[in-house]
């Protein structure tokens, strides 16, 4: 799909939806357009969100049974029974620090090299819900789901002299080195109340944008030479499901799950010599389970674990190793194990409309040592999340919401292996760490 149909599909397809929700007002258009083109950095679980909207980002993306506004469309659709007529905004700074250490002689240079071409990148993320009938509510999401984005100078490398090589500087001998993957998700959902146990379906809409640079150097390990890299961006579109269910179990202890289907996406043809299967990047299905208890009226705790199955994907998780083309069907990816994540929420609601909230979560690392050359393009290994917030009522019928994220560095090392094969002189260390904050804004409409 080109860069010009993408976009002129996702605003029919916004104007469509939004008819079918006359009680809203904010320009979904607008919003829809600001989370395609805000760059999306790093990665958190995989290149996931930890979280969405700011109560779930201050309690470490837990909470997928304890829905209580808007933005559970995003995380739990069954929860939407629970958010009443409400509208949620919400807008995260994001600054990772990424990027890789050489140690010994090779193809790609020695040294300590930042990858971070931006220190801060701008997240929203919009959701809103209504009742829908007596049992029923309905709700509309606009987020990001995540992405990576790497930008390394055009440094010296004394590789780069052989003859063929298509620069003669940058880290993988193609001058200025990075990826730009953005993804984007418009969500319709419905969820039915049948007392203790409400259930949601959410259909999803998804656009994703891809550009790489530097890596021309590997053209000639490729099944299209010419799609490989510096196409500009290129623009993937598809649909996937999201199913939720959440039951009260008792008045104080509660259950929730979440399925999110593999998403079918077009292939980026710009770059059907890189990723395996012609340009294939399907978005990897991912489940959510969950328990919330209220240990008082005033104190929840809320315990969840994620599975992502980021090797169901061919371009994301074959290994770099594998003996094909770059691009060919079952061609050589990036390793990418399935990560799995336990997350911890607390929530305190205090007196004088204040709300206070923290979490902690940890995760697999979905780069092993066999595949770090390839991943310094994508180096999404930090494993841990700290997170805290708040929130403050504000007049009757609206509050302020704020969270923090902080992921320390994880590093991931082995020895440097290329198409061109493995080379035990020199060593990369991947590495990254994560700052992240978050404000956001609540109105409840009533009924």
């Amino acid at each position: 799909m080109s860069c010009v149909s993408g976009p002129r599909n996702l605003w029919k397809f916004i104007l469509i939806k939004r008819n079918l929700f006359s009680g809203l007002s904010v320009p979904f258009g607008l919003v829809a357009a600001s989370m395609i083109f805000a760059g999306t950095a790093g990665a958190t679980e995989g290149y996931f969100q930890h979280g969405v909207g700011a109560r779930h980002k201050a309690l470490a993306g837990a909470g997928v049974a304890d829905a209580k506004d808007a933005t559970a469309i995003a995380i739990n659709p069954a929860g939407l029974v629970k958010a009443g007529h409400s509208l949620d905004v919400a807008v995260s700074l994001f600054a990772p620090d990424r990027g890789y250490t050489g140690t010994g002689q090779g193809f790609t240079p020695s040294g300590r090299f930042n990858a971070n071409d931006s220190e801060v990148f701008l997240l929203p993320d919009i959701a809103y819900a209504r009742p829908f009938g007596e049992k029923g509510a309905i709700g509309i999401a606009l987020n990001a789901n995540g992405g990576m984005n790497t930008n390394y100078a055009a440094v010296p490398n004394p590789a780069c002299a052989q003859p063929g090589m298509p620069a003669s500087s940058g880290i993988f001998c193609g001058g200025s080195l990075g990826v730009d993957l953005m993804q984007a998700f418009i969500t319709i959902g419905y969820a039915h109340d049948f007392g203790n146990f409400s259930v949601g379906v959410a259909p999803v809409f998804a656009i994703q944008s891809f550009e790489a640079r530097g890596i021309a150097a590997f053209a000639g390990v490729s099944a299209d030479p010419a799609n490989v890299s510096d196409n500009g961006h290129d623009i993937s579109t598809g649909f996937g499901l999201r199913l939720g269910a959440e039951w009260d179990v008792t008045d104080n202890f509660r259950v929730g799950a979440t399925y999110q289907t593999e998403y079918n996406m077009s292939e980026f043809d710009d770059y059907a010599g890189l990723f395996a299967d012609r340009g294939d990047f399907d978005i990897p299905a991912s489940l959510q389970v969950g328990v919330a208890y209220d240990v008082s009226e005033q104190l929840t705790v809320m315990l969840d674990y994620r599975h992502m199955a980021y090797s169901d994907i061919g371009s994301v998780g074959n290994a770099g190793t594998v003996q094909a083309p770059l691009g060919a069907p079952g061609g050589p990816g990036f390793g990418w194990q399935d990560v799995e994540a336990w997350k911890l929420g607390v929530e305190y609601e205090a007196e004088n409309g204040w709300t206070w909230r923290a979490g902690m979560a940890t995760n697999d690392n979905p780069i092993n040592a066999q595949n770090v050359t390839f991943n310094i393009l994508a180096p999404g290994v930090v494993t841990q999340h700290f997170t805290a917030g708040f929130e403050k009522q504000v007049g009757e019928n609206q509050s302020f919401q704020f969270a923090v994220m902080y992921a320390p560095e994880e590093t991931v090392s082995g020895i440097e292996v290329t198409p061109f094969g493995a080379n035990p002189f020199q060593n990369i260390e991947l590495r990254m760490d994560q700052l992240e904050l978050t404000a956001g804004w609540t109105w409840k409409f009533g009924n």
